[in-house]
């Protein structure tokens, strides 16, 4: 019997890893051609292994998986190698939250197993906008990365019409994003139908960088209805990436001088 021929190497990013024994790591990868995996890295504990060094969050690695991932269609695959695919990871600092943020969309928001290679090439080219000091940049490519995530797993309504009537929006009226009915006009913290209809066309053409300035404005009513959404979908109240960003900013904000003497 000839043997088979060794499997393609993925394209793949680190999203979560955890222990498994004293030697060995659960790393559940990104991957451009299979989707989200499970993947088992057996020794990349030890101090010489060569897994140990690559299998870390945010650089773009090449990736080869061990026949049981195709033979048995097994859910969680051995990992065989690992490579670093070239370029310097590029969030570092307190960027890192955020991108530990599109880490959790990712786990919760996608199944395993289904390719999104759209959404993985949103995700490689979304990693140098959260780079920079926070901002509205950093806020509408954290923006433009949910709309993708939620048009990507079929939950956005199209976003240049009514849902429930069809009818055009008007560029100077106010919608909202209701996670069973679609847009409605009026609501709260509603977005204008210009705004909308804007990301609309950009999603339509794939144009990540004109989705992002779509996004800049009105900042608050963009991350509130995306919020809405995302919950809902998720199944989920506040994520945790999200509730730690939150604290650290209130943490880091300037005590007041009623608050540093304490309760009356």
């Amino acid at each position: 019997m000839s043997r088979r021929a060794a499997a393609a190497p993925l394209q793949a990013y680190v999203l979560h890893r955890w222990d498994w024994s004293e030697t060995s790591l659960i790393v559940e990868l990104l991957t451009r051609e299979r989707g989200r995996l499970t993947v088992v890295a057996k020794g990349a504990k030890r101090p010489y292994s060569q897994l140990r060094p690559v299998l870390l969050p945010f650089q773009r690695l090449w990736v080869q998986l061990g026949k049981a991932a195709a033979d048995d269609g097994s859910e969680i695959a051995p990992l065989r190698s690992a490579e670093w695919a070239g370029g310097t990871p590029v969030v570092a600092g307190a960027a890192l939250f955020r991108g530990f943020y599109l880490h959790e969309l990712l786990l919760k928001g996608l199944p395993r197993q289904d390719p999104h290679p759209a959404l993985f090439d949103t995700y490689a080219d979304t990693l140098p906008a959260l780079a920079g000091a926070e901002g509205p940049a950093t806020a509408a490519a954290l923006r433009a990365f949910e709309l993708r995530l939620l048009q990507d797993s079929g939950w956005l309504p199209e976003l240049d019409c009514v849902t429930l009537t069809r009818s055009p929006l008007a560029p100077d009226r106010r919608y909202a994003l209701h996670p069973e009915t679609g847009v409605v006009e009026g609501g709260a913290d509603p977005l204008p139908g210009a705004a909308l209809l804007a990301a609309q066309h950009a999603l339509q053409a794939a144009d990540l960088a004109a989705l992002q300035a779509a996004c800049l404005a009105p900042a608050a009513a963009w991350r509130a209805q995306l919020r809405g959404l995302l919950q809902y979908h998720l199944g989920t109240g506040e994520l945790r990436t999200r509730r730690v960003m939150r604290e650290l900013q209130r943490l880091s904000e300037p005590r007041t001088e009623a608050a540093t003497e304490g309760p009356r």
